[in-house]
């Protein structure tokens, strides 16, 4: 499998500081999360907001996640119009069975067999052959006490920044 693993390796650690509401920062509390500016008909975001609500983030939503602060938790994320550059693409997004918190782990090897097939379904190209790769954001342990049980499947481009939608991209 592409370099996944070094790429799920660094997002467990932006997921884990980007959905847990255990702990967040003095300039998240300044700056509270917000929800994405949604064309009503379409629901595609409209305008660029930096702290959006992570729980408002939607399927075909293009986030910037490169510049996360990952040394602190945070419970929102920057969302922009796809239109705009942006880091990447959320694809697909899936619930966890309720019960006891299945482990980091556990949720990895599940988002493999999910967001893998779930890929072509909205790039329009198997992952195994498309140049894009993928990375889950998931429930950490804290967040999952809260609830939490949403994982989102993520495309982005290794290559650099995207321009556009990757619904049916196919690259």
């Amino acid at each position: 499998m592409k370099n996944t693993r070094a790429r799920l390796s660094l997002a467990a650690v932006v997921v884990a500081a980007a959905v847990s509401l255990s702990g967040c920062s003095i300039v998240e509390q300044l700056m509270p999360a917000s929800q994405p500016v949604r064309d009503a008909e379409t629901g595609e975001v409209t305008e660029q907001v930096d702290n959006a609500d992570v729980f408002a983030v939607r399927v075909g939503d293009c986030l910037n996640t490169a510049d996360l602060d990952t040394t602190d938790q945070v419970s929102n994320v920057p969302v922009v119009p796809c239109a705009e550059p942006h880091d990447d693409e959320v694809y697909h997004a899936y619930v966890l069975a309720d019960g006891e918190y299945p482990g980091q782990d556990a949720i990895l090897a599940e988002a493999d067999n999910v967001c893998v097939a779930e890929f072509a379904t909205f790039v329009g190209i198997a992952y195994e052959e498309s140049t894009l790769d993928y990375w889950p954001m998931y429930p950490t342990d804290g967040s999952w006490s809260d609830g939490d049980r949403e994982v989102l499947c993520i495309a982005w481009d290794p290559s650099g920044q995207l321009t556009g939608t990757l619904a049916g991209a196919a690259r």
